[in-house]
């Protein structure tokens, strides 16, 4: 059994369901086209698709921030885009940029978020910041404003503030992108650490080969706002699919560059 790492109560992941989403922008561009998949709790699921394939599309309707067309979402069988589910459902999305509030401190970035809904006095959120900076080693930046941050570790810091929400669901959008390979490993090893030690429902999108194929329990390769295979990392690298092998290992050809035939194709 784990335990929430701030309360020490017994730690309850949720499921995730996307039930034949559609999702249609204005000008009847249709983005996500009957998108179904099922997230277990406590697993780590990965997303992964071109870019434009609709994978940050597809993220915002699970944490709630958007609604289908058509379709449904369901995170522990309710709607995440309603209030009620969020007072019933802990959740926190780790934003591709950090989204890390400028003006604030490091510290005062995490104390937000319970300061605002007062969960508990100033000296419990102190613990519950500071624990949450121990978790991913950034104690040390507490006093510091993002902008004296490095990439990392700004990356680092937004996975900390999301600790402090106590998440039963942790959404990942692209968390290792810009990042050096090092770092990238860093954050990898920090989402599985997560969902192992704390009972974690985790959603990543990235395209980063390495840390899906690494950490993923299972993974969503998503195209053209379809689900062309979901699978378990050995399966999806015994897929014979031509368009996902050449997303997995594109083939560099300086004699037949890929971008000529795009262009080849545009004009016939």
């Amino acid at each position: 059994m784990t335990r929430n790492p701030f309360t020490g109560a017994e730690a309850v992941a949720v499921g995730v369901e996307v039930d034949h989403v559609f999702k249609e922008f204005d000008g009847g561009q249709d983005v996500l086209r009957n998108v179904s998949l099922r997230v277990e709790p406590g697993e780590i699921f990965v997303i992964m698709g071109p870019s434009g394939s609709g994978k940050s599309v597809l993220l915002r309707q699970i944490a709630g921030l958007d609604t289908p067309t058509s379709g449904r979402v369901l995170v522990d069988g309710l709607d995440p885009a309603l209030e009620e589910t969020r007072a019933k459902v802990r959740l926190a999305l780790v934003f591709q940029a950090g989204a890390l509030f400028n003006s604030l401190s490091v510290y005062d970035n995490l104390a937000l978020y319970p300061r605002e809904h007062r969960l508990g006095n100033e000296a419990a959120i102190r613990a519950k910041v500071t624990h949450a900076l121990k978790i991913l080693s950034v104690e040390d930046a507490a006093e510091k404003f993002p902008s004296e941050l490095s990439g990392g570790m700004k990356k680092r810091v937004a996975i900390a503030r999301a600790l402090v929400m106590e998440p039963q669901l942790l959404l990942y959008d692209e968390p290792t992108s810009e990042l050096d390979p090092v770092m990238s490993a860093t954050i990898t090893e920090i989402i599985a650490t997560l969902k192992n030690e704390y009972s974690v429902t985790s959603v990543v999108v990235t395209h980063d080969r390495e840390l899906a194929l690494t950490i993923g329990n299972r993974i969503a390769i998503l195209m053209d706002g379809e689900i062309l295979l979901i699978a378990t990392p050995d399966e999806l690298r015994a897929s014979k699919d031509p368009r996902i092998t050449d997303f997995l290992n594109p083939v560099i050809d300086i004699q037949h560059p890929r971008f000529k035939k795009l262009e080849t194709q545009a004009t016939t």
